[in-house]
């Protein structure tokens, strides 16, 4: 569906503000590919267009990176993007159970989405939280050390409007309201930014234990400077 005027007009007055941030226009792409999601729901043909236009670029130049990042959609998401991990720690610890459990219940396949608009699924490459693997994450925000059960719960309570709330991080919102904070802009919702950020126990109990028996950090000053000039770009 073409972008509307109405969508348009607020597209470019949140482009201007992005593209004012980056010395070089150009640097302003990704952002921008997430602000046209937190529109459309995804990357459309005219959302390609958008930023082409947008940056001075040519549509093939931005259709590779929207192509290139698997969080750039080229098609529509629902509300909520649950993503399984499948890679090799989660799938051993029971992601592969998981994500055949959300196939089945829903009766959606990978990057397919319910009828209700509400929950699209996709397998994911690693989150980067292989403590608490198998680990789901539901518009980037994380469902720690996760069972067929919980998954199938999870995903009922999303589709019927019931509170859902995150293993650790901020507090759920919709994906196009999720994308609009990812392309730069406030997150505005009480509480939010104090609850994002923070590293769970798991992930800091190597460095706790390091502590207590007289570790401590290097001081970079203790360090010599060994950067090239080539390194630099100082030479050729």
């Amino acid at each position: 569906m073409p972008l509307t005027a109405e969508a348009r007009a607020r597209l470019e007055a949140d482009a201007k503000e992005i593209i004012a941030r980056y010395p070089q226009s150009r640097s302003a792409l990704l952002p921008l590919l997430h602000l046209v999601q937190s529109v459309e729901g995804y990357v459309s043909p005219d959302g390609i267009e958008f930023c082409a236009e947008q940056l001075g670029l040519t549509t093939a130049e931005v259709a590779a990176v929207a192509t290139f990042y698997t969080m750039y959609k080229r098609r529509p998401v629902g509300d909520y993007h649950v993503g399984v991990c499948t890679n090799t720690l989660c799938a051993v610890m029971g992601g592969d159970a998981i994500f055949a459990a959300l196939k089945e219940h829903p009766g959606i396949g990978n990057d397919e989405t319910t009828e209700d608009g509400k929950i699209t699924l996709e397998h994911i490459e690693c989150n980067a939280a292989c403590d608490y693997a198998p680990v789901v994450m539901v518009n980037w925000e994380f469902f720690d050390n996760m069972t067929p059960e919980k998954a199938r719960q999870l995903v009922d309570d999303l589709r019927a409007g019931r509170p859902v709330s995150p293993t650790r991080g901020a507090p759920l919102c919709t994906f196009k309201q999720t994308e609009r904070v990812l392309a730069g802009f406030p997150d505005e919702r009480p509480g939010a930014v104090a609850a994002g950020g923070s590293a769970g126990e798991a992930s800091l109990a190597g460095l706790r234990i390091a502590k207590e028996r007289g570790w401590t950090a290097p001081d970079p000053a203790e360090f010599p400077d060994t950067t090239t000039a080539e390194e630099e770009g100082g030479a050729g």
